[in-house]
């Protein structure tokens, strides 16, 4: 049987239009026109008017930062259930991570261990973390109105990463375009892709300039290579960016046949003693349901390697969720606010 991979690529036909257009017109470089016209894709399927493509979605999180002007000795409150690409970024600038942990029904960040965490680290430190970061895991929308609510009180702002939740809305807002910025995904498991690429949402025209300007070296605008300050080289390649506009032809094609998944799963599994599957807390929840997942009850007699191990005889492909940020080795001195939540929905 041909193996049934986690989240396979899925062409949409027409990528090798914008390609082979890249090849004739000689446009085989860092930027071109399928750039431009990513990017206007990008903000008309999302509704907003200043997207900046990148090379991953860990550039997008590391330049979001950037913009918000975090430097070494500040700290950024992150989401503790979640992938390394989300908090790495805060070490590249020096920062310290500050890890919160989850509400049981989102999985997603909990505001009331937010506002806590917020409160401690003033007590501890003499000043209010500089930025925070949930994240939308497997496609399920964070509590963005509870978060936004805390952040806009004690004046922080929020970078989104919404690398998991292209599509995905909360009470019928785009994830990515709820707080200041939001970092979009399109690695070569995401719903779509551009082989690898990201992207940042920018609040303004003002500062999508200023991110294409770090993202492209900061080179300041001269006849000469005049520098002053440290630049990136995150640009996405025009060729890459073929294949995300071939891509976003099919986005809606692709959201819907996720949740169509999403609903297979839960009708077939959902009736199987010691499985639950993860569904969308209430209708101001709307997922891409990007990845399905599901708990099992150590009850049951099974565990969840047990499983996966079971599949991959089958030649079906499954993971374990993500161990926790405040359970990596490497974090190990970062603050964690916490009930154990995320524990327990690793451990199952």
């Amino acid at each position: 049987m041909e193996r049934i991979l986690l989240s396979r690529v899925h062409l949409g036909g027409r990528e090798r239009e914008w390609i082979d257009k890249a090849f004739a017109e000689d446009w085989v470089l860092p930027l071109g026109p399928n750039v431009d016209e990513f990017e206007s894709m990008l903000s008309h399927y999302l509704g907003v008017p200043n997207v900046v493509a990148l090379s991953s979605g860990t550039a997008a999180i590391h330049l979001g930062l950037v913009m918000l002007d975090i430097n070494p000795g500040d700290e950024v409150i992150c989401q503790s259930f979640t992938f390394a690409a989300s908090c790495n970024p805060i070490c590249y600038q020096g920062a310290r991570p500050v890890f919160v942990d989850s509400e049981s029904h989102s999985w997603n960040m909990d505001p009331q261990l937010l506002e806590e965490a917020i409160i401690d680290r003033r007590k501890q430190t003499g000043r209010y973390p500089k930025a925070i970061i949930p994240v939308h895991l497997y496609g399920m929308p964070s509590d963005m109105s509870g978060i936004n609510a805390i952040a806009d009180r004690y004046g922080i702002p929020v970078l989104e990463d919404a690398a998991e939740a292209l599509g995905s809305e909360y009470q019928g807002h785009k994830c990515g375009t709820i707080g200041r910025y939001g970092a979009l995904s399109f690695n070569g498991n995401k719903i779509i892709t551009t082989s690898g690429g990201g992207a940042l949402i920018c609040p303004d025209a003002e500062s999508a300039a200023r991110v294409k300007f770090y993202a492209t070296q900061a080179r300041e605008n001269r006849p000469y290579y005049y520098h002053e300050t440290i630049g990136y080289n995150y640009r996405l390649s025009n060729i890459s960016a073929g294949i995300g506009c071939g891509q976003m032809t099919v986005l809606p094609d692709r959201v819907k046949r996720r949740r169509e998944i999403h609903d297979l799963y839960k009708r077939e599994l959902g009736i199987v003693p010691g499985i639950t599957v993860q569904d969308n807390p209430s209708s101001e929840y709307d997922s891409n349901f990007w990845l399905t997942t599901i708990l099992i009850d150590p009850a049951s007699g099974s565990t969840p390697d047990e499983l996966r191990m079971c599949l991959n005889r089958e030649n079906i492909e499954s993971r374990l969720l993500w161990r926790p940020m405040h359970l990596q080795p490497v974090f190990a001195d970062a603050p964690y606010y916490g009930t154990g939540v995320s524990d327990y929905l690793f451990e199952r």
